[in-house]
């Protein structure tokens, strides 16, 4: 299996180079009755994927104005070439790629209850992909399933907790302390500036990154299996669109410091890290929020690249308990954002990412 995932990595590097940069992950992930689609503009760096013409490749699925799109039924189990050409107004072939499309069973081979720790940003913090994990997880075939977490929004579905927080980065979870403050006690609230991971000393006025301490108090004394991490806006909204490799690395290097800290508390969970998510394709999302700051162009090619390096960097780590989840291929960005807002998603868009993860979690339950 890595030699395999190996072979379509390197096909996914060459796409880099090309006019549109073409990024595929190495796998698609996808379960039966639950839609999975990749969408035009998720894939290339271009402000017009219009001008394009995409051509799928599949037994599978059919290709739409803005997305290929497969809704599995049981008999399409098992593994599935996916074939992309990109051709221009005029028919020449611009770019191409390949990844393949991997359904698992409706039905879960495992029985073993699993425990799932959501960790993110205010993507998170929104609780509309955990509800929807939670809820396709209670679906028939699926393990006994208990999401984990202090973090418990108002907008929280009954059994549904994660460790979310607006405006949070990779690094955040590894050192954001605050003292406590007179008559504030510990909890949600005070957590708000303080990682979740890290426990004030006896004085109060330091902290200390402690993942055991964290499983023994807050997770019934017992490791996460899934672990599941959706970053990198944040971190690198601020970046150069024209030269942000030295912040994109940076930023990585903290998400391996994170990752590997996980690993060693507990070797035996999977640790599930999104790509980081595209755009809203309007402009007038970005103009809402940040007027002509920062234009969605400019996000857009960032993100792009965070995506390039993170397939880089974090594929082929499956000895360090990591995995890729495609997080960024199943996401709208017309129809799954709202009209004013340039990188938090609508319901139909939140949902999205749950699929995308769920249907990684059926693959490695």
């Amino acid at each position: 299996m890595n030699r395999i995932l190996s072979l379509f990595f390197v096909l996914t590097l060459s796409t880099f180079a090309g006019e549109l940069q073409l990024t595929l992950p190495p796998i698609v992930y996808a379960t039966p009755e639950v839609p999975m689609s990749i969408y035009h503009d998720n894939i290339v760096l271009t402000e017009t994927p219009e001008a394009y013409r995409f051509e799928f490749t599949c037994k599978l699925g059919k290709n739409e104005d803005r997305r290929w799109t497969v809704t599995p039924a049981d008999s399409d189990v098992g593994d599935h070439h996916l074939g992309i050409t990109v051709k221009d107004a005029k028919g020449k072939v611009v770019e191409q790629g390949k990844t393949t499309l991997h359904i698992s069973p409706r039905k879960s081979a495992a029985t073993k209850p699993l425990r799932l720790l959501i960790v993110g940003d205010s993507l998170t913090n929104a609780t509309v992909y955990p509800n929807e994990i939670a809820r396709l997880l209670a679906l028939p075939g699926n393990p006994k399933a208990t999401l984990l977490g202090t973090h418990k929004p108002s907008s929280a579905q009954p059994g549904v907790a994660h460790e979310g927080y607006g405006g949070w980065r990779w690094i955040d979870f590894l050192n954001k302390f605050a003292p406590e403050a007179p008559g504030v006690t510990a909890g949600p609230l005070a957590r708000k500036a303080t990682s979740p991971f890290i426990f004030p000393a006896a004085d109060g006025k330091s902290g200390a990154f402690d993942l055991q301490r964290y499983f023994k108090e807050h997770c019934d004394g017992q490791q996460p299996d899934v672990v599941t991490f959706l970053l990198g806006i944040n971190d690198c909204f601020g970046a150069d669109p024209n030269n942000p490799d030295a912040k994109i690395n940076e930023v990585l290097d903290n998400a391996d410091k994170l990752l590997a800290a996980f690993h060693k508390a507990a070797p035996n969970a999977k640790l599930a890290v999104g790509l980081t998510t595209p755009p809203n394709a309007r402009q007038e999302g970005f103009t809402a929020n940040y007027k002509d700051k920062y234009p969605r162009w400019g996000w857009k090619r960032i993100q792009h690249r965070i995506v390039q390096l993170m397939l880089k960097r974090l594929s082929n780590r499956e000895k360090d308990g990591i995995f890729i989840v495609p997080t960024e291929l199943n996401l709208d960005p017309v129809d799954g954002y709202p009209n004013n807002n340039g990188v938090h998603p609508n319901a139909v868009g939140y949902a999205q990412i749950g699929a995308s993860f769920y249907s990684w979690m059926k693959a490695k339950l």
